[in-house]
């Protein structure tokens, strides 16, 4: 399979490394400077770019007819025009916040564990979020997407907050400390204990990994999907 990184960082390095090694062919690595390049020589594009060129690396592969995987965070006030550009080209493309197989089950997890709560009214919830410096976006996808998650389970909550509690609201709190691929945790806390689960990226390995399953997926099919599909799981 040829694919085109669309972003060369460390993700896309990794996720380089981890294709060549399953077999796959890197046909173009676009780094965050470069405007014009050619995406019709990949059967499958990686997005691991940054927020304010997200949105024209995918634009550019569904107007292409490439399939397109996206991990870049911090751009979802387009996502629904991806959306709508991927159904007016009969694309295909997968928006991801995190494309780690274990956190993947651990979104399914933590679903779960809303559900349960959602009668139990004497816990409150709380999360955490750490990554590395060089993180540009806070709160991170993941976290997001697991307030999502507790949200559309668990009716005692609303909505979410950097750094600020409320009524109905889940509180997010940030850090970055150098050289932390990714850790996540979720807290229910009460006046007599406290429950909580945690994910803790050990490297880069796991989301590169994850990319590149998506991307030998996606290939010749249509439509909008998400790692659920990949994985089956949900």
């Amino acid at each position: 399979m040829n694919i085109a990184l669309l972003g060369y960082g460390k993700m896309g390095k990794t996720i380089e490394q981890i294709a060549i090694k399953r077999g796959h062919n890197i046909v173009l690595a676009v780094d965050k400077d470069d405007k014009d390049y050619d995406i019709t020589k990949a059967d499958v594009a990686i997005d691991f770019s940054i927020p304010d060129v997200a949105f024209n690396n995918i634009s550019n592969c569904l107007n292409n007819n490439v399939p397109v995987i996206s991990g870049t965070t911090g751009w979802l006030d387009k996502y629904n025009d991806a959306v709508n550009l991927c159904k007016e080209k009969s694309g295909a493309f997968i928006y991801a916040s995190n494309y780690s197989l274990g956190v993947n089950i651990f979104f399914e997890l933590n679903k779960t564990l809303a559900k349960m709560m959602s009668a139990l009214k004497q816990y409150n919830v709380t999360m955490e979020e750490i990554h590395h410096t060089q993180k540009l976006d806070a709160p991170s996808g993941t976290a997001i997407s697991l307030a999502d998650g507790i949200i559309s389970e668990h009716d005692g909550f609303d909505n979410w907050k950097l750094d600020e509690s409320g009524v109905n609201t889940i509180p997010i709190t940030a850090k970055r400390i150098e050289n932390v691929p990714g850790t996540h945790t979720v807290n229910y806390e009460s006046e007599v204990d406290t429950i909580s689960i945690e994910h803790v990226a050990h490297n880069r390995q796991g989301f590169a990994l994850g990319a590149v399953i998506a991307a030998e997926w996606i290939v010749n099919k249509t439509g909008i999907f998400t790692m659920n599909d990949v994985l089956n799981i949900g």
